[in-house]
């Protein structure tokens, strides 16, 4: 395991934690955001949850490990935002130069 993130998670990441919404648009149209069981489908709605729980509430990631797996690229550490603090695991599944996928975990 390292904490180098692999692209285009580590600019997602970056522009996350400067609170940047172009962050959005590393996500496929298509793409889903499973954040603990409650699934966001396409640009649209997850642009609408982000707004409210991510982006929006200011959060930041400080990241303590990165792993390929075969589901993809999970990235772990410590969100803190104004919505929800704590250990969390993120797993990314990408194409190309898109995540199609994004889900939230515990850490």
């Amino acid at each position: 395991m390292s904490t180098q993130i692999p692209e285009p998670v580590a600019t997602f990441f970056d522009r996350v934690n400067a609170h940047d919404e172009a962050a959005l648009d590393a996500f496929a149209d298509d793409a889903v955001v499973d954040d603990w069981g409650r699934e966001f489908l396409g640009r649209e709605e997850i642009a609408a949850w982000s707004a409210k729980e991510f982006i929006g509430s200011k959060g930041v990631l400080a990241v303590e490990s990165v792993e390929d797996t075969p589901d993809g690229v999970r990235v772990v550490g410590d969100w803190r935002s104004n919505h929800a603090n704590g250990p969390s695991e993120f797993t990314f599944a990408v194409e190309g130069d898109t995540i199609t996928r994004m889900t939230i975990r515990e850490g």
